[in-house]
């Protein structure tokens, strides 16, 4: 699952945003998600092309997100599609009226890998307030009971903002009383209904990371961040400071049987926008990720893997020697390389030094003590 690959080749995730409807009104959407589906949404033929040329790909991770997933009434039809060539496959469908016992059922029956749920408080009122809907912990809550009932994986998703930073360790202690097999936990970005008053503060960010990692040690569950690549960085200083090394990957990566990991337990290299990762919209436009709004082709004119791998910002994207600023001369841009959907958002360029990373690397140390 884990086995190496060339990032300008294949990508190690694909999402696809099957449709934009849905009836959840979060303040952070990417999307900006509307109450109806979009006609022009890639069908049904449209999406069975679309999975043979992700397959294609050294079968990659494919999600189905949105809006809700479950908005379309032939997300199964498409998803046994994929199941049925071997692809694995998972979704994150908004906690709405959508998500019943029969539907998990059915997921289960054609061989869904994971089911994904979003909770970014640990209780009601922190919640539904960033979900922008009243009843929104409740029903969650109440559709996780159905899964562990099924015995499917649970995965959480939080984003991290202003709303629930100081409520860090209960979300933790809810991670662990609902038995999730991974806690995935975003750092927002603004984009869509993202805005910056929302975001945390720099210093803040590296307060979670290490945070996180102190968790990560003994947590029943596993630990992903998204748009939080410095989070990587964070992960080998601390590896380095408990092996009394210094900082050199050598030294702080660890060889495994499904090749070089990081100690997050995932990708064995660093994903980031356009480098491992790719994001497909309903109506087949293609970007480096679901955060970085900069189109780089439309599956309906071009293959994916055409796209993926020729596109020159996707390119660009891929070589961290091409990161402006500190980013750029960054002895750990390899496997970090900063939120580049971020240097996007706060800059205006996608190359651009990582906005909300304190770290000073080593080089502008040099340079700093002999100027």
């Amino acid at each position: 699952m884990f086995s190496p690959r060339d990032y300008n080749e294949d990508p190690f995730i694909v999402i696809w945003e099957v449709t934009r409807a849905c009836a959840l009104k979060c303040l952070h959407c990417r999307a900006d998600a509307q109450h109806h589906r979009d006609p022009r949404e890639l069908n049904f033929d449209e999406a069975k092309v679309l999975i043979d040329q992700i397959h294609s790909m050294k079968n990659p991770l494919l999600v189905f997100t949105g809006g809700d997933p479950l908005e379309r009434n032939d997300l199964f039809d498409i998803a046994t599609y994929a199941i049925q060539k071997g692809v694995r496959v998972s979704m994150t469908p908004s906690a709405t009226p959508n998500v019943t016992k029969d539907v998990m059922k059915k997921a289960k029956d054609i061989g869904l890998a994971r089911w994904a749920f979003s909770i970014d408080g640990p209780n009601a009122e922190i919640h539904d307030h960033f979900r922008g809907t009243t009843g929104s912990f409740k029903r969650t809550m109440e559709a996780i009971e159905y899964l562990h009932e099924l015995n499917m994986p649970l995965q959480i998703n939080t984003v991290i903002s202003k709303y629930n930073l100081n409520y860090l360790e209960e979300m933790k202690t809810l991670m662990e009383k609902l038995n999730v097999v991974l806690w995935s936990v975003f750092f927002l970005v603004p984009v869509g209904r993202g805005q910056e008053k929302d975001m945390i503060s720099p210093v803040e960010h590296e307060k979670v990371f290490r945070w996180l990692h102190h968790v990560a040690q003994d947590a029943s569950f596993d630990i992903k961040t998204t748009a939080g690549q410095h989070y990587r960085r964070v992960v080998l200083q601390q590896k380095a400071k408990e092996k009394e090394t210094t900082i050199a990957f050598e030294n702080v990566l660890e060889k495994g049987a499904t090749g070089t990991v990081d100690g997050l337990g995932r990708a064995p290299k660093g994903v980031n926008d356009g480098n491992g990762f790719v994001f497909i919209s309903h109506i087949g436009d293609v970007y480096p990720s679901g955060l970085l709004p900069v189109k780089v082709g439309n599956v309906r004119l071009q293959t994916l893997p055409d796209i993926y791998r020729n596109s020159p910002i996707l390119k660009q994207l891929r070589d961290p020697n091409q990161y402006k600023g500190k980013c750029g001369v960054c002895e750990f841009r390899q496997v970090c390389g900063g939120s580049r959907s971020r240097a996007y958002a706060m800059t205006g360029d996608y190359l651009e030094s990582e906005p909300y990373c304190v770290y000073i690397p080593k080089a502008m140390r040099k340079h700093t003590k002999t100027s």
